[in-house]
């Protein structure tokens, strides 16, 4: 249990009550107890005041949910067509409005604790550069998440009142240059700690190995290569390094305090401070019975390697797969000893039952993912494997199978919310066993929005980008040691893992960065600042797909404009200064 952090979010539960506000007010105001001077009159207000700011990471759209946001890059499809990726979003959908509003909160309650650390709080001059250090990453970190997808934001940095809210738009690289001089302020605050060590009472506060990590990744928006490169190299030497056990392990509440995990969105086992992330990845085997609304794409799946570093191919394993139909295709996922009525199903589906083998589909399956990245069976649960569920009450092994039959008693088939599919399913988070967690809608493992392989890889990237170099191929071999898969190098043309140019070695980085962080919320802007989004998410016959490639509802590319989201049509309304991107119709 996370005792040295139970003080921090008491006083988080308790600075809500501070921040409460009717719903139909314009949630990016600043909020009068704690943008009073009285709230910042004591040391213990002032510790209570900044509690506040950091409470902002707790909304869905700031942190909390972030991982949420890979059903809209390669890995991860809801199960329900989500607007944005349906093509038929608009400039008043909730998602652009509540993501504006929640940002925009946090920079308002940041911007009443820089102006009253500074003006009026009674603290030590060692303590005051620390809490406006703080304030201003989180500010930075705010409007960081708020440029990557609208482009260009007003700024405000200081209180403001609701007739204040008039600014425009400035320039998406001029928002860039006022975050990097936040983080540089952060970066040049001696009383900044450089990283707090697992067990230290402020961890999870913002730190300097953090402030660098996104101020590298602002430098990458850019284009500034050797400026991001600069910084990405200083956060191993404030502290920061690789877990070096099982991926899987990494994401457990007992390594969420690794040295790895630069900046995360604390969690606790108890209601409201916990996350829901088993619920909605979790299956209907899983402890508390949980609903897998977030399914891996096969996509995504089909592109990691085999364990040589050669890329996978069906036809490998099965030869004649890639010229079947999906429907054909069905009859390599089936159990064995299916029933002559199953067999008449399936047949009326139009599965090739020619190609069944009733006592060895399983096994002939099972090795197309047996011979892979072991970081493909640690994020995701595929065909015949198993998990380790909750069932009749008791830890129990499930596997699973289609169709599904039976999971309460031998052989126990994994059941999901969406039987009458088959779905890859997701491992990566999901609890095992009945005593992971207290329950499954509030987890208590804490969520990463910054972690060292991210800033390995990104600087891999931002060297490659200078030119190809075999300092570039170390980074990425860094992360693929950990894993178990062979590194990547330049000197034998006749192995998988070899890399010759610039071309191939970004391919390699991004896939790299696509396999490490999935359902951490990175992948979609990745996407984005890379501009592959569309055609990575978006290719002809994409969409919700079963394992066999069976499209349940397709995926339709919106246009150009979806690179940069809507600017909410209410905040156009009420600020006729904000100019709408192009594209997008108020």
């Amino acid at each position: 249990m996370k005792n040295n952090i139970y003080k921090f979010f008491t006083m988080l539960f308790v600075a809500s009550t501070f921040y409460a506000c009717e719903n139909d007010l314009l949630n990016t105001l600043p909020y009068n107890r704690v943008g009073s001077e009285a709230m910042w009159t004591t040391e213990s207000m002032t510790d209570l005041g900044l509690v506040g700011v950091y409470q902002t990471l707790r909304n869905n759209h700031v942190g909390l949910h972030q991982w949420q946001l890979d059903q809209y890059s390669v890995s991860t499809m809801n199960r329900d067509i989500q607007a944005l990726v349906g093509g038929n979003i608009t400039s008043g959908n909730v998602l652009f409005s509540d993501y504006w509003k929640q940002h925009y909160e946090g920079i308002h309650r940041a911007n009443n604790a820089v102006m009253n650390i500074e003006k009026v709080s009674p603290l030590t001059p060692e303590k005051k550069g620390r809490l406006l250090a703080e304030s201003k990453f989180l500010r930075a970190f705010f409007y960081f998440n708020l440029n990557q997808v609208y482009k260009g934001v007003p700024v405000y940095l200081e209180p403001v009142s609701l007739e204040q809210l008039t600014r425009g738009r400035e320039t998406e690289d001029a928002v860039w240059e006022i975050i990097i001089q936040d983080l540089s302020d952060c970066i040049n605050e001696p009383n900044f700690p450089d990283i707090y060590v697992k067990g230290n009472v402020g961890h999870g506060r913002a730190s300097k190995s953090a402030a660098y990590a996104l101020r590298g990744k602002a430098y990458m928006w850019l284009k500034k290569y050797s400026e991001a490169e600069a910084d990405f190299k200083e956060v191993e030497k404030r502290g920061a390094s690789l877990y070096q056990g099982e991926y899987k392990q990494l994401f457990k509440e007992a390594n969420e305090q690794h040295a790895e995990m630069i900046f995360s969105v604390q969690n606790i086992g108890i209601s409201g401070l916990g996350s829901d992330i088993q619920l909605r990845l979790g299956t209907r085997s899983s402890f508390g019975s949980c609903w897998n609304t977030f399914l891996a794409h096969p996509d995504f799946v089909e592109s990691f390697e085999n364990k040589d570093g050669s890329a996978f191919d069906w036809e490998t394993y099965l030869p004649g797969y890639n010229s079947l139909t999906p429907s054909q295709r069905t009859v390599y996922f089936l159990r064995n000893n299916i029933t002559e009525s199953e067999i008449k199903v399936f047949e009326s589906r139009g599965a090739n039952m020619s190609l069944y083998l009733p006592n060895g589909n399983e096994e002939r399956i099972r090795q197309a993912y047996e011979n892979r990245d072991p970081r493909l069976t640690s994020l995701i649960i595929t065909p015949y494997s198993q998990y380790v569920g909750y069932v009749n009450n008791a830890s129990t092994a499930v596997t699973l199978r289609w169709p599904y039959r039976v999971e309460n008693q031998a052989p126990f088939d994994l059941r999901t919310d969406s039987n009458t599919k088959f779905y890859y399913l997701w491992r990566k988070w999901v609890a095992e066993g009945g005593s992971e967690i207290p329950n499954r809608a509030y987890c208590p493992t804490d969520q990463p929005l910054i972690r060292y392989a991210d800033v390995l890889l990104l600087l891999a990237e931002a060297i490659n980008e200078q030119g190809f170099a075999q300092e570039a191929i170390d980074m990425v071999n860094l992360i693929r040691t950990r894993v178990g898969v062979p590194p990547l190098q330049s000197t034998d043309a006749s192995l998988p893992t070899y890399v010759s140019t610039q071309e191939n070695m970004r391919e390699r980085i991004r896939n790299e960065r696509r396999w490490e962080l999935a359902l951490e919320g990175q992948s979609f802007f990745d996407e984005l600042r890379w501009g592959t989004w569309r055609e990575q998410k978006f290719a002809p016959g994409n969409g919700i797909k079963e394992i066999w490639g069976t499209v349940t509802a397709p995926y339709s590319w919106g246009g150009e404009h979806f690179y940069k989201w809507a600017i909410p049509q209410k905040e156009i309304e009420m600020n006729r200064n904000i100019i709408q991107n192009e594209g997008w119709i108020n």
